[in-house]
């Protein structure tokens, strides 16, 4: 078996481990709920452009917050947790598409995989107010991306299709640490087509890493959210079926239709959203904040 099977192997077998955790956490913690209508919908939208390259945690995220229904702290678990249908999917039908080097790739994925595992205990024991911050940054910093993308800003990268010598380990480093961000909602699809195109590949060979990054660390990821139950049952539930038609829809897209400047012109429409919701959720952390330093004062 090459290690691109190995790798489709290894994502087949997180994600039956995924399905059977997220089972005993329903039993575990007697989770109830349907999918509603509205989070059907986000998960549609936002996995569908996820495919497309937008990337899909930064408008999720947003998107949460408007909606209302899932409390701050439960988001990067939902996240994580309802969007892993569309990384499993994409992984599976589009990790073939563009041919990277397979011991970049297994090595990268690993490594985000160790990472996620990591940042999902430190993220379900972090109190409220951090993640508000943590989550608001990490908007703030996908919008940033969003706009150098549209401006032209990213690094035009190189041809090779793999990496040699110091830039091997220095890349899977930084996918440990990407995957470990992953957990507070930074996504890594910009910051790895960055770091590659820097390292002198052609950006095209971000995609299948990204994908199979996503594919393995979330299930990884969202195994700890389970343990902790710090995520939306009912909100991730929605998301899981969005997916599938999302990323279904893209995919056919992807195969018969050009669509770059309609993504061009999505992408300024979600930086304005993720702004909007970035100092949202700030303001949250410092209402939070407030409300500590007044309790605080009431028992002095």
């Amino acid at each position: 078996m090459n290690l691109t099977g190995a790798v489709l192997v290894a994502l087949v077998l997180l994600n039956v481990a995924f399905g059977v955790g997220w089972l005993l956490a329903v039993r575990r913690q007697r989770l109830r709920g349907r999918p509603q209508p509205a989070d059907v919908a986000i998960g549609s939208v936002t996995t569908f452009l996820d495919t497309l390259g937008i990337g899909s945690f930064a408008p999720t995220t947003a998107l949460l917050k408007f909606r209302g229904k899932v409390a701050d702290e439960l988001i990067p678990g939902t996240l994580n947790v309802g969007l892993n249908a569309a990384a499993f999917l994409e992984t599976m039908l589009l990790i073939g598409l563009v041919k990277v080097q397979p011991a970049l790739l297994a090595a990268m994925v690993a490594a985000a995989a160790a990472g996620a595992w990591l940042g999902s205990g430190i993220v379900s024991r972090m109190p409220r107010r951090s993640i508000q911050l943590f989550m608001g940054a990490a908007l703030l910093i996908a919008a940033a991306f969003f706009a150098m993308r549209n401006l032209g800003a990213f690094p035009e990268g190189g041809i090779a299709m793999g990496l040699t010598g110091w830039k091997f380990p220095f890349a899977v480093a930084v996918s440990f640490v990407l995957g470990a961000l992953m957990c507070v909602g930074i996504g890594n699809y910009a910051p790895l087509m960055i770091l590659l195109s820097l390292l002198g590949m052609d950006p095209l060979a971000a995609y299948p890493i990204m994908m199979a990054s996503d594919g393995l660390l979330q299930p990884v990821s969202s195994l700890g959210f389970f343990r902790s139950g710090r995520f939306s049952h009912v909100a991730s539930l929605g998301l899981t079926v969005g997916s599938v038609i999302g990323v279904t829809l893209a995919y056919f897209v992807l195969k018969f239709v050009v669509m770059r400047s309609q993504i061009q012109m999505v992408r300024w429409l979600i930086i304005v959203v993720v702004v909007y919701s970035a100092v949202a959720m700030l303001r949250s952390a410092r209402r939070e904040r407030l409300a500590a330093r007044a309790a605080a004062a009431a028992q002095a």
